[in-house]
């Protein structure tokens, strides 16, 4: 039986980078397990591959959330990664950090250390921001790569004067001082290929004498003794693999993500006593916030067919998908080189707010009703919109004791009344932003929902009906103070009552970001690492209120 000073359960983004910071110590050593195979998948590295690992059960968990009242009774897909790189390597690439005060609401509510000022620098370190940066919020020698899009679309230009045109300012860095505007998105791709924290960090790491890493290692158990964990099983090959243990001298990390941590935790004995015995799980360690405050981005989605203009559409088919895929292999450009999303926009529900609550997503492209990955016959845009800080909360629990089963997830979508009427608000802009005067010698007509529906209820039908998430769960390992009764690791992140253990993924965050999930989450295990390691946390980023 191997032992390691250190086991990190997944290589997704947080895994990833603890593996990289964590063996830059040449005493150290490190065993990352990973239940998916290697990042060898074609379609990871190219950027629009996304719209095939998606679907792909190969690279992908493809959880499913339960009916709800905020659904309409429908299940929604819930794409997670099953890969080195996790689902950084199936996502869209885009980076976004969130506003300043989502963090110092953080610690606000008793997490020490965790507000922007000190967050800033983990940031800063992950990553190198090619173009213009204000290097006080921005990175230049990171491994991960931020791009700007260097494709632009008639359409796009168009979205962005027509935003401008309404009031809402050019955002100069939507991940700088201010994160309020309209701009073209920021993205983790380098050269044409996907920039996953498994090429930005693993790769790297794995070149070290001191980091193992196990592929398809499906982890069953968290060996706990005495109230410390020392220890894992996992099956290599899956439910009917091999048994194996590894031990670990110094720490357990579990970095397997929203959905899986809270998993792994409650058929390893940690949770609510009462569930964990209806499932016939024996209770370690009673801890009932695991799997708790399930939190997601919910997003309706308006799309218009287009005229006197082609979209993706119609460069994605036939031979024009050929000269595309001619291009990018030549010169990794064109299509195949985008993200879904090309232009952010970062506004307010209410003009009366200090801050940015709603977000917009646009793109030149639009989708087949009821499905995101397969794109319209015909010329088309499409803008999503979505509330940043959800106040509906659900759960992720264990199904069986059986750690093959997938869990239970339960968002409760729309379910609290502030997220039916800001999400209301937003939809109401999105459709003025698609009827701008910039945009209206290309918008023919509105296909989804379509001009018949138009008072409140009806928009919020549709919300339910038609609206998706947007891939960014979090919280279901909160980090909190130890009296707040969701709480399930403390400000460093360890496991209450349980020593050697940790959580560092986006299960974490005590609140929902006004981000996309992947750059959060590398910079929580870039402050991880630093705490595991003892060291010294980097100075704080003092920035005053008029920057």
């Amino acid at each position: 039986m191997d032992t390691y000073d250190y086991v990190i359960i997944g290589a997704g983004s947080a895994g990833s980078v603890l593996a990289n910071r964590l063996s830059e110590d040449p005493d150290t050593t490190i065993c990352v397990l990973e239940a998916g195979p290697p990042d060898w998948n074609p379609y990871i590295h190219i950027p629009a591959g996304f719209l095939k690992t998606i679907t792909d059960p190969n690279v992908n968990w493809l959880y499913e959330t339960e009916p709800s009242e905020g659904t309409a009774g429908r299940s929604i897909q819930q794409p997670r990664g099953k890969t080195l790189g996790g689902s950084s390597s199936i996502n869209g690439h885009i980076y976004t950090r969130g506003n300043r005060m989502d963090y110092d609401g953080w610690a606000q509510r008793g997490n020490l250390g965790w507000g922007y000022a000190d967050i800033l620098p983990y940031f800063r370190r992950t990553e190198t921001r090619e173009g213009d940066a204000d290097l006080t919020f921005r990175g230049s020698e990171g491994p991960l790569k931020v791009t700007d899009i260097d494709w632009s679309h008639p359409l796009t230009e168009a979205f962005i004067e027509g935003a401008v045109s309404i009031g809402i300012p050019r955002a100069k860095d939507y991940n700088g001082a201010k994160q309020e505007g309209v701009s073209y998105s920021q993205r983790t791709i380098a050269n044409g290929r996907r920039m996953s924290a498994a090429r930005a960090f693993l790769r790297p790491a794995m070149k070290r004498p001191n980091v193992h890493v196990i592929t398809h290692a499906h982890v069953t158990k968290i060996i706990i003794e005495n109230k410390r964990a020392v220890g894992v099983a996992y099956n290599k090959g899956g439910a009917r693999g091999t048994p194996k243990k590894v031990m670990a001298a110094r720490e357990v990390i579990l970095s397997g993500g929203t959905m899986n941590s809270p998993q792994l935790l409650q058929i390893s004995g940690i949770g609510d006593p009462e569930f964990l015995r209806s499932i016939g799980v024996e209770v370690v360690h009673a801890l009932p916030g695991v799997g708790e405050n399930l939190r997601d981005h919910y997003a309706p989605r308006f799309t218009a067919r287009v005229k006197n203009v082609d979209s993706i559409n119609e460069r994605a088919s036939g031979l024009r998908l050929l000269g595309e895929i001619a291009k990018w292999g030549l010169t990794r450009k064109g299509i195949l080189s985008l993200s879904p999303t090309l232009v952010y926009c970062f506004w307010k529900s209410n003009p009366d707010l200090d801050s940015n609550d709603v977000q917009f997503t646009f793109t030149p492209a639009s989708y087949k009703e009821g499905v995101q990955s397969k794109l319209d016959d015909f010329p088309g845009m499409t803008i999503a919109a979505w509330q940043q800080r959800p106040e509906s909360s659900g759960y992720v629990r264990a199904k069986s004791a059986d750690p093959f089963e997938k869990p239970i997830i339960q968002p409760r979508y729309l379910e609290h009344e502030t997220d039916q009427r800001v999400l209301l608000s937003a939809m109401k802009i999105a459709r003025r932003l698609l009827r701008t005067k910039p945009l209206a010698p290309y918008f023919d007509h509105e296909i989804y929902p379509g001009e018949d529906i138009q008072s409140d209820d009806e928009l919020m039908q549709i919300a339910r009906e038609r609206g998706t998430t947007t891939f960014h769960p979090m919280g279901t390992c909160r980090m909190a103070p130890q009296n707040d009764p969701t709480a399930v690791v403390d400000d460093k992140l360890r496991v209450y009552g349980i020593e050697g253990l940790r959580v560092v993924d986006a299960s974490i965050m005590p609140m929902m970001p006004s981000a996309n999930l992947n750059a959060p989450t590398m910079m929580v295990a870039e402050k991880a690492s630093d705490i595991i390691r003892g060291k010294e946390p980097l100075e704080p980023v003092i920035i005053k209120d008029d920057d």
